[in-house]
């Protein structure tokens, strides 16, 4: 690993620490991570190979990424308070961070370490064609992870902001909604 693949992972790996303490829901907040993935892919991504198996690899890591980047914006404690919405990373959140940003570094020092010839085995066996199906597949999942995970707590922001504009119903209003939803 080069010192550049270093700062990066473990850039990517601060920005959850960063959340573990609670902090306002700003333009900050997704444009640091985007911007860092955007710097990885621009650095490491030159192509997507499609040749033997290589997008069923591609599309096997990028849905392990969706479903972490979901679910740890789900388990991303949301608040608003007066105008502002606030949010940290609850333990689940972070640890699936981790282990998605961490993945992919372990797996980067194991192939650099050792582990090159089971990768190429492995791929010759699953026919994926190049070292670069990898690359692909590992930068789209650590993309794909950030997206999802800041998509999902942009909705839910969305959601927090619009409950709480929304009035509540009480008494007669509300016998009178559910007479009509019936």
């Amino acid at each position: 690993m080069t010192t550049t693949d270093w700062i990066t992972d473990i850039a990517l790996l601060l920005v959850v620490f960063r959340q573990l303490r609670e902090g306002r829901l700003d333009t900050k907040s997704y444009v640091i991570p985007l911007g860092i993935v955007a710097f990885v892919a621009h650095s490491y991504l030159d192509t997507v190979p499609t040749a033997g198996n290589d997008l069923v690899l591609i599309g096997t890591l990028v849905a392990v990424g969706a479903a972490l980047g979901v679910a740890g914006g789900v388990y991303t404690r949301i608040r608003k308070v007066g105008t502002h919405l606030f949010i940290k990373a609850g333990a689940v959140s972070a640890t699936l961070w981790v282990l998605g940003m961490g993945a992919r570094m372990a797996f980067q020092l194991w192939v650099d370490h050792g582990g090159a010839d089971d990768v190429a085995r492995f791929s010759v066996a699953h026919q994926i064609t190049t070292g670069d199906a990898w690359v692909a597949a590992f930068v789209l999942m650590a993309l794909t992870e950030v997206v999802t995970r800041l998509g999902t707590i942009f909705v839910r922001g969305r959601m927090a902001t619009r409950e709480q504009r929304q009035p509540a119903v009480t008494g007669a209003r509300a016998a009178a909604t559910a007479d009509r939803t019936v």
